[in-house]
């Protein structure tokens, strides 16, 4: 690579990371008044909820599984969010607010090491987005009123999650290279599951991309990048259906989050995937199995 194109790659990444600062800076401000973030942020340290530090600890290992797996972020806040009785439309608003902090660091590093299809980049984001805003803007209109009936249709899902994850674990490391049919169809569904679910973009978009025989390296970069746009689009819709009714959710799963983030990263490719993977996937099945044994 030369000079000049190295010099040009460098301009668009920063112009790129310039312009979703911008975005994101407007959007915050537009639905997250500065001054009333302050006056809450005040607030919240002075009345510190219990729920507060099991918010900690939510993010802390839904960022370790996320960091070892490259999945399982908002599935496994999911399941523990939902067995701690939180508020549906604040499970998914939170979870996405903070995730578009670590998905933004995520999608930096894959752009930065060329990780990315740009082509597939192209064909999820759109109805990726688009699949987000429907998800959580109905899952803002029923999540209240219809909360007990919708509490056991999401850990249906999230056992399905799981059980994909487990049988990511078991299944054959190649597959014969598919042609991907519909993936804008897939990335819209992901979209949507993951916000009404409040995960589930990772472990529906990414295994299947990675089953039809796309490489791995690309896949997970350009889902990574696109869970970015994902993320910010669904947590502006639900700050906008809500409010900041959920921030001490937000701020216990950014904390415990920043936290578990180096130490991820540094068991990153150290630990064994299929013992992992079968970790993950026992523990969010059997929370999910909790919640609905609960409900029935």
């Amino acid at each position: 690579m030369n000079l000049k194109t190295e010099h040009r790659k460098k301009m668009s990444l920063g112009g790129a990371a310039a312009l979703f600062l911008m975005v994101l800076g407007y959007g915050v401000s537009f639905f997250f008044p500065l001054a009333e973030a302050a006056a809450r942020t005040q607030n919240l340290l002075l009345n510190v909820e219990p729920l507060f530090y099991w918010m900690i600890l939510a993010g802390f290992a839904a960022q370790m599984v996320d960091g070892a797996l490259g999945m399982g972020y908002g599935v496994t806040c999911t399941t523990i969010l939902m067995s701690l009785g939180v508020n549906l439309p604040a499970i998914s608003g939170s979870i996405h607010t903070a995730e578009v902090f670590s998905s933004g660091a995520s999608g930096y590093s894959h752009y930065k090491f060329g990780n990315v299809n740009k082509k597939l980049f192209k064909v999820l984001l759109i109805p990726g987005v688009l699949g987000a805003i429907a998800g959580a803007y109905l899952l803002s209109v029923v999540g209240e009123e219809y909360g007990d009936y919708v509490r056991p249709v999401l850990a249906f899902y999230t056992l399905i999650l799981g059980s994909r994850i487990m049988y990511n674990a078991f299944r054959k490391k190649k597959a014969a290279k598919q042609k991907i049919k519909k993936a804008g169809l897939l990335a819209g569904a992901g979209g949507f599951l993951d916000s009404f679910g409040g995960g589930g973009w990772g472990p529906l978009v990414t295994s299947t991309l990675i089953a039809k025989g796309r490489a791995p390296r690309f896949v997970i970069g350009s889902v990574s990048i696109t869970e970015l746009f994902v993320a910010l689009a669904s947590s502006l819709t639900f700050f906008a259906m809500l409010g900041l009714s959920h921030l001490h959710i937000i701020l216990g799963l950014v904390i415990g989050g920043l936290i578990a983030a180096p130490i991820a990263a540094h068991l990153a490719g150290k630990l064994p995937m299929k013992t992992m993977f079968i970790a993950v996937g026992s523990l969010v099945i059997l929370w999910s199995l909790r919640i609905l044994l609960k409900t029935l």
